[in-house]
């Protein structure tokens, strides 16, 4: 079968715009930046952005009244495909049009959009996204940097070392604007975090007075990337500078707001700025499916051993080892695009709406949190595991795994840490949980309590209904499990939470003493959704030598994921002692059945080739000579 038939599929909605980013690629200079010092990688990377700046991609995402395109997931797609490319480039382009620019179109009103939005697009104004602090990373609303209301203006302060913002993107060389978030006060009083437009450099590109600037300096990796630490000494900027959509102050510093309550504006605001998330989401994926790529290419060229019975030594991937450690992460990359393909469509609807619906805009946030978290150290393991799998050529900077390790290590703890972020997705279940629970009639309370006893006694007994081995091919099955799974997690999460806050218990310590447990409640409902975003998609492919692979790569997925969790399903009693044992039979077979269509996998991600240029990959399939051994061989006898 083609590579393109799966291809289609994985372009989905935004098929064009995927394929007009890609050859947009293959006609950009790319060279593997390991050898560059720190100044040659980001004057290379700013050349590129300026490049970029003439397309039409970076507009994607902006109101089309102002210039731009109107398509906020294309704007995303667009991101993600650069994860194909140089990553320093892409999280340059990030900070600039998702985050940057992003706060001042969804926290500022047309007054800034009229100002700003233009030169954002064009890269006329370089900015950056302050929003990290030394002391303050993952709880931006304790953040301590000041935004004093006085005299018609406000003064942005830093009033300790550990109020730094710290690690920002384009501030240690190029940007000259900084949306930095602080505490807003007036008339003596805190209204929580705001978000603020502070110019930072003059025209002769030095910082401007009370504007202290430095640089974060050499990285494990994204060295193309000018992240520098902000200080502001009593930096006085206008009132227009306030990003006001969601707060506005009057010339005699009255503060007024369309959300009543600081706690809900707070996460009203920051539930808006998702879009950074969702892309880097998105690219890591891309940059999973690269190396993917180049293990899967190498390994079905490069023989190492022969059989007793030939002499002709045995490709790579023809090892169950081989095929064990490559094809689950191939499968598990696949299932990972199709959640997030879903979760940019959700995007774009929802804030392509004039008033998003809160309820939805909370399970957006909860998905996207999920995704980025499971995406993210999907990629550090894969690219890990495809280093592996290509043995000391892996580890050579030409053959492109070391840097894109380096790359994406940070990935897992910017735009959100993955530990907070699974935190964040399981707070949200409990409250639905709760309110579902409240919500429930006598009768229906009855039945619940009725349900949770039947399910403690029968813990111990195979709850998952068939236990013949046709059971873990069959998707509806796979679903059960996962579901199956995700309910009694959740369910057992409140009773734990519950029996643990009576009395004079401090809510403290008793979320902290489960925090196992609510890891655990974000990682399997995340899961779930990922598993029926593939099962979705396989379910709407036209194509059908393309559905029957997918579907077997799905499985793959399903049986690979439960296998990762046997130990839960074998003592919860989903799973007998027998049909543990068959899962990694399974697993095992359907790497077997995968294995021919290995390559085709991989050259359906359509990565543009000068991307895939590695050292190991241009060489002849058998450059170990094997003919030269056997005449040797031959000699000596």
């Amino acid at each position: 079968m083609e590579p393109t038939a799966i291809t289609d599929v994985l372009d989905g909605r935004w098929a064009a715009l995927r394929r007009t980013v890609r050859e947009q690629l293959a006609g950009v200079e790319y060279r593997d930046a390991s050898d560059l010092t720190t100044e040659q990688h980001r004057t290379l990377v700013f050349e590129q952005l300026h490049a970029l700046a003439k397309t039409e991609g970076p507009r994607l995402g902006f109101a089309r009244e102002y210039g731009g395109g109107g398509d906020i997931g294309g704007s995303v797609v667009a991101f993600e495909t650069l994860g194909f490319g140089d990553l320093s480039l892409m999280v340059k382009a990030g900070v600039q049009w998702g985050l940057f620019g992003g706060a001042v179109q969804l926290l500022g009103t047309q007054r800034h959009h009229e100002r700003y939005l233009a030169d954002i697009m064009d890269l006329t104004l370089p900015g950056c996204f302050a929003m990290t602090e030394t002391g303050h990373g993952s709880d931006v609303q304790h953040l301590r940097t000041t935004a004093t209301f006085d005299n018609n203006g406000f003064v942005i302060h830093t009033p300790h070392q550990s109020a730094r913002k710290d690690y920002i993107g384009n501030a240690a060389r190029d940007g000259k604007a900084a949306v930095v978030f602080a505490q807003l006060i007036t008339g003596g009083q805190s209204r929580g975090v705001h978000a603020f437009m502070v110019p930072i450099r003059d025209a002769q590109g030095d910082p401007l007075p009370g504007v202290s600037i430095t640089d974060c300096g050499r990285k494990a990796g994204l060295n193309g990337v000018d992240n520098g630490r902000l200080m502001f000494d009593h930096v006085r900027v206008p009132r227009e500078a306030l990003l006001d959509r969601y707060g506005q102050v009057d010339a005699d510093g009255t503060y007024r707001s369309p959300i009543a309550s600081d706690n809900r504006r707070f996460f009203t605001m920051l539930g808006t700025l998702i879009r950074g998330r969702v892309s880097v989401a998105g690219s890591a994926g891309s940059a999973a499916k690269r190396a993917l790529t180049i293990a899967v290419r190498y390994a079905d060229t490069r023989r190492q051993f022969n059989r007793p019975d030939d002499k002709r030594e045995v490709v790579l991937l023809d090892y169950q080892a081989h095929q064990r450690k490559l094809l689950p992460a191939l499968a598990t990359t696949y299932a990972l695009h199709f959640a997030q393909e879903e979760l940019t469509a959700a995007l774009h609807e929802l804030q392509g709406q004039a008033e998003p619906d809160e309820r939805r805009q909370r399970e957006l946030e909860s998905r996207a949190a999920g995704v980025k978290a499971l995406s993210t150290w999907h990629t550090t393991a894969a690219i890990q595991t495809c280093r592996e799998a290509c043995g000391g050529a892996g580890y050579l900077a030409e053959n492109l795994l070391t840097t894109l390790k380096a790359d994406t290590d940070v990935f897992t703890t910017f735009e959100g840490d993955n530990t907070v972020l699974l935190q964040l997705v399981a707070k949200g279940l409990l409250t639905n949980y709760r309110s579902e629970f409240q919500e429930l009639g006598t009768v229906a309370m009855a039945r619940f309590v009725a349900e949770q006893f039947v399910g403690m006694v029968t813990e111990r007994l195979p709850s998952l209904g068939r236990d013949d081995p046709d059971a873990l091919y069959d998707r509806s099955w796979q679903l059960q499990a996962f579901e199956d799974r995700e309910a009694h997690v959740l369910s057992g999460l409140a009773r734990r939470l519950r029996r643990a806050a009576g009395g004079e218990a401090d809510p403290f310590e008793v979320f902290n003493n489960a925090q196992d447990h609510v890891l655990r409640v974000g990682r399997v409902h995340t899961e779930r959704l990922v598993l029926q975003a593939f099962s979705d998609a396989v379910g709407r492919c036209a194509d059908g030598d393309a559905k029957r692979l997918l579907d077997r790569v799905c499985s793959l997925y399903a049986v690979h994921t439960i296998n990762e969790d046997l130990a839960w399903f074998l003592a919860h009693g989903r799973l007998t002692p027998g049909r543990g044992k068959a899962v990694n039979g399974a697993v095992n077979a359907l790497c077997r059945k995968l294995r021919p269509h290995a390559r085709t996998l991989v050259d359906a991600f359509a990565i543009p080739e000068r991307f895939l240029d590695a050292a190991v990959l241009r060489e002849e399939p058998d450059r170990q000579d094997v003919q030269w051994r056997h005449d040797q061989a031959n000699a000596a006898s």
